[in-house]
């Protein structure tokens, strides 16, 4: 028999852990390329992993509940072959999400020892070799290979993953132009093709952080029942942070830390807002949510104030570099069960208020059920905060690193207005705008906030430009 060991690969970002939630195989059943076997969370979302080989499970290397590291053993399968007593074949390499993008960005040497390097997360190639814990690639000319071939059709991309995200986004892998070696499909190609940059993306970090070691978070409550030292209370609960909840503590505090935030806000009259959408409903029977119309407005404003649709950088010899962006991913926060996590409408500048509406719904839903990729998780130029749906009329909210703004958006209210000379009702609502004091003065902050203000007072004259 012949038994090859699956690593756990890097599921995007670096991410140097995962937590294993359920596995779908059991040792001893059979197993198909590309079908799914475990269900991981990351700090990102709940992936579901795909088995690269064909064959009989042979071993689970991990428990529901545990943590899970990177470029460790995940599963073993049993792909046949002859010869009972034969060795265990070389676990295939787990290569970095870090990695995998280098190698669509930068050659070595044709003397190199390092080798050409493309080989997909979670997949060595034929040469693949380990030493202890060094891994050897093969020199550059060397065609990858891959267990997953039938060897009827050219290798394109070896990796499920994916595979799975080009079939689950429409895009068909042949018409696609590999900026991996001898043409192979990396998942950088698919990303792109998804989100229509015509652009490479900028090269990152040769190096991935390097994992902890392995150890079974704890998912329950701890030290219940003894006494606090420095209050004197009992304490109730102790949970060690992780996962999604870890995330969002860790990027609070950079944003909090590294970015210099000033808010500004302003009460704005909807009531025209109100009537445009309930118009277009009444006469089409449908209208894009009260969400899209404003972030219409706020894209457009971003045209015109494109200092806030930016980020700065820190350089290793400490220069500030500030990047602006010829269009916007468009962030928007969403409170799942597992925690705020802020999935993004990629290329949202091309979008009308009906298509925002419909990638709003769409990509809640993937977050709510924890389906989201880290493409719809990451890369987000400006965000948008609508806190009015827990009925809160305003908040400073905290920057999305390494953005250099946050709108929020409170709930809409009757309020004694003055309109025309006279007191009335009309539906109020608090626009609120963090922003990054690098970046731009006051100035540039209030002029985009009093523009998407104004679109919203009045709806039918600002669409009527866009």
């Amino acid at each position: 028999m012949s038994i090859k060991t699956f690593l756990l690969p890097d599921l995007g970002e670096g991410l140097t852990e995962a937590e294993l939630v359920r596995w779908m195989v059991a040792a001893g059943d059979e197993v198909a390329v590309d079908q799914p076997i475990a269900e991981v969370e990351t700090a990102k979302s709940l992936v579901e992993i795909p088995c690269p080989f064909a064959g009989t499970v042979a071993t689970l290397h991990g428990e529901a509940g545990q943590m899970m590291l990177v470029d460790e053993p995940f599963i073993s399968v049993n792909t046949g072959g002859s010869g009972a007593s034969a060795p265990e074949a070389p676990a295939e390499g787990a290569q970095s999400y870090l990695e995998e993008e280098l190698a669509g960005t930068q050659a070595p040497d044709a003397d190199s020892d390092e080798g050409s390097g493309n080989v997909l997360i979670g997949y060595g190639t034929s040469s693949t070799e380990r030493t202890g814990s060094r891994r050897r690639r093969p020199r550059k000319g060397t065609a990858p290979a891959t267990g997953t071939s039938t060897g009827t059709q050219a290798v394109r991309v070896i990796n499920p993953i994916v595979r799975k995200l080009a079939r689950e986004n429409g895009i068909a892998v042949e018409t696609l132009t590999g900026s991996g070696e001898n043409g192979l499909v990396l998942r950088a190609d698919v990303e792109r093709a998804i989100s229509g940059a015509q652009t490479r993306p900028e090269t990152v970090p040769a190096t991935a952080p390097a994992p902890a070691a392995t150890a079974a978070a704890p998912t329950a409550p701890t030290d219940e029942g003894h006494d606090d030292t420095r209050t004197g209370l009992s304490v109730a609960s102790t949970t060690v942070l992780s996962g999604v909840r870890r995330t969002i503590a860790n990027a609070m505090s950079t944003s909090r830390r590294e970015i210099p935030e000033a808010t500004v806000w302003v009460d704005v009259d909807v009531t025209k807002l109100l009537k445009l959408r309930s118009g277009l409903k009444a006469d089409t029977g449908r209208a894009p949510s009260m969400l899209a119309l404003i972030s219409r407005f706020a894209v457009a404003g971003l045209a015109r104030f494109p200092e806030l649709n930016s980020r700065i950088d820190t350089e290793a010899d400490g220069q500030l570099r500030h990047t602006v962006f010829d269009g916007v991913n468009l962030g928007f926060a969403a409170q799942t069960d597992r925690g705020l996590v802020v999935p993004n409408v990629r290329g949202a500048h091309k979008l009308n208020a009906e298509e925002l509406s419909a990638e709003f719904a769409r990509l809640a839903t993937l977050a709510r059920e924890g389906k989201a990729q880290v493409a719809d998780l990451s890369g987000s130029t400006f965000t948008i905060n609508n806190y009015g749906v827990f009925n809160v009329d305003g908040s400073a909210a905290i920057i999305n690193y390494p953005e250099a703004a946050i709108l929020g958006i409170g709930r809409v209210v009757e309020r004694p207005w003055v309109h025309k000379g006279k007191i009335k009702a009309r539906s109020i609502c608090e626009l609120t705008l963090s922003f990054d004091h690098r970046v731009c003065d006051g100035g540039t902050a209030a002029g985009f906030l009093r523009y998407v203000a104004d679109a919203m007072t009045d709806p039918k004259a600002a669409l009527a430009v866009l």
